[in-house]
């Protein structure tokens, strides 16, 4: 069985349709947290009655240890905002490479609340800040104070007590380069110090939470249930600054997609799934489900999807009452019939739920994720244009069906804002600023260097041709990698007046392991990160990978409580 082609799984409005999955970042951790036995102490905790202080969280595995420096301030709610542009938040925060002393606190506390505006050191990898959720966090005080838990259905609707607006690495701000940290079993998977940083933001969030109940009401104050409290995860605003890097990083894109696409291959190959394989299927596709209740967006767009993709669900659910997951490879049987009677939407959904009872056969690829970059960074100059023009031919043929004579399949341009060195998108026909479009047409660019190739002759190596036409440097770089790297190329117009951005930051957060997407706009979007997962001093008790999905005694226990 072969792997499903780039023509299909590369479009925008499937990658805007992608779910967590097994493969997820964050679940990823999680199991490696659990299998290592990683230990986690809250070493300080400096907070007073009004929450404002530090505190310290250290995680500590078998080789080294990670810390997590927060500082929690008085905001005057005025000046909470989710845009990038803010310069005050309730919390903020450093992933400290290590164990901080006095000294490294104190020069924490003079940069990190700053963001932007301050300086970190190569000791640090990530840097972030949240803000409380104003539904929320005050409500779930309120209740703890009085010696009662929250409504769960506001917890469920929402999700969250904090919502990040940035947790930058990779060098941001002086931050450790990724190259120096790459080397590390636990950090060697994409993104896997940015998703310890939100976890342990996650716990410190519940603490605070706590803390301020019981300064408030020392006498009544009670702790969050901890089945309640695992119902809570951490949010996150995300907008257009989080685009661009699926296009500047294709290998990557490639690595993360395939593996992907290679967990499914092998799940659709299963002959004669087990019973326990088939009960935890219909298990984990009841609690999708139950899931999908608390999923709200009032963006047009995606509240019509998630509306298909309930009926979708019961309609698979229905599909499978005649005895399907019985026969010879029912599973390959149910995609194909997905493909034909299902949304995108739901394509993908079962894309991720056919994976959840195979993890002795998927979890391995989860180390083919990361890539080394620079490897393929080179040029073949050797080359000759005869096989240039045979790649194009090869792997680029969907960009013939672009008219790029059109006005509107020239509409936007990419470029990046001098006040927060943010990406954006401008309007090419009424916005200043195209000179400093960056090079993410893709398709634009690849039809301009079809074109230039034309009176070239075969025999003709790149390097000549690049000699005389050296605007089509990253162009070539990236069809030469093609052969090797399928699923670099999103395969679409990405400066189409029509091009909805928010697929592109759905494609890559479904990777960290988000839930709950609710486009604000089609340029930014809210999420949801590890609800319902184990909190730190929890894994050792349960299971480190079985919270994706809400559990159907967690709908049962807050029935429950609204009956209470």
């Amino acid at each position: 069985m072969n792997l499903r082609p780039p023509a299909i799984v590369m479009k925008a409005a499937r990658l805007g349709a992608f779910h967590q999955s097994r493969l997820s970042f964050m679940r990823q951790l999680l199991r490696r947290l659990k299998a290592e036995n990683w230990q986690f102490q809250r070493t300080l905790w400096t907070l007073d009655d009004q929450g404002v202080g530090r505190a310290v969280y250290t995680a500590t595995g078998p080789e080294r240890s990670y810390s997590l420096v927060a500082f929690a301030h008085d905001l005057d709610p005025a000046l909470r905002s989710d845009r990038v542009i803010a310069t005050a938040w309730d919390a903020t925060f450093a992933l400290f490479d290590g164990i901080p002393d006095a000294a490294d606190l104190d020069r924490l506390e003079a940069n990190v609340p700053r963001q932007e505006a301050g300086r970190i050191s190569s000791r640090e990898l990530c840097m972030a800040r949240a803000n409380r959720s104003v539904r929320l966090f005050e409500q779930v005080i309120q209740a703890l104070a009085a010696g009662r838990q929250p409504d769960p259905q506001c917890i469920d609707d929402v999700g969250y007590l904090m919502r990040t607006t940035a947790v930058y690495g990779s060098g941001k701000f002086g931050a450790a380069d990724r190259e120096s940290i790459a080397g590390r079993a636990e950090l060697a998977a994409p993104f896997q110090a940015e998703m310890l940083t939100v976890y342990l933001i996650r716990a410190f969030t519940l603490d605070l939470v706590e803390h301020l109940a019981l300064a408030r009401a020392p006498q009544h104050a009670v702790p969050l249930a901890p089945a309640l409290r695992r119902r809570v995860g951490i949010g996150n605003s995300t907008g257009l600054g989080m685009a661009p890097f699926l296009l500047n990083h294709p290998v990557l894109l490639n690595n993360w997609v395939r593996a992907r696409e290679t967990a499914l291959q092998r799940v659709r190959a299963v002959r004669q799934p087990s019973s326990s394989e088939r009960r935890a299927f219909v298990e984990f596709l009841a609690r999708a489900r139950a899931g999908i209740g608390h999923w709200h967006s009032e963006h047009a767009l995606q509240h019509g999807r998630i509306l298909q993709l309930t009926d979708d669900l019961a309609r698979l659910e229905q599909q499978l009452q005649g005895g399907l997951l019985h026969r010879d490879a029912p599973w390959d049987a149910l995609y194909r019939w997905a493909q034909a009677q299902l949304s995108l939407e739901a394509q993908e959904c079962l894309v991720s739920l056919l994976l959840e009872p195979y993890g002795h056969l998927v979890d391995e690829l989860g180390a083919t994720m990361q890539a080394d970059e620079q490897h393929s960074f080179c040029i073949d100059g050797s080359m000759s244009l005869r096989q240039l023009r045979q790649i194009l031919g090869e792997h680029y043929a969907w960009v013939k069906a672009i008219d790029f004579s059109s006005a509107g399949s020239r509409a936007l341009f990419w470029y990046v804002s001098e006040e927060k060195l943010e990406p954006r998108l401008g309007q090419r026909y009424a916005e200043p600023g195209q000179e400093l479009e960056q090079p993410l047409a893709v398709a634009r660019d690849i039809a301009q260097l079809q074109a230039a190739l034309e009176p070239c002759a075969d025999g003709q190596s790149v390097a000549g041709f690049l000699l005389e036409h050296p605007q089509h440097r990253h162009s070539v770089r990236r069809v030469q990698l093609a052969p090797a790297f399928p699923y670099a190329d999103i395969q679409d117009n990405l400066i189409d007046q029509a091009l909805l951005p928010i697929d592109l930051l759905r494609c890559k957060l479904s990777f960290f392991g988000a839930t709950h997407f609710d486009p604000r706009s089609d340029r930014w979007v809210r999420i949801t990160l590890f609800q319902n997962a184990p909190f730190p001093h929890e894994l050792d008790q349960v299971a480190a990978d079985d919270w994706s999905y809400p559990s159907l005694d967690c709908q049962e226990h807050r029935r429950e409580c609204l009956a209470q």
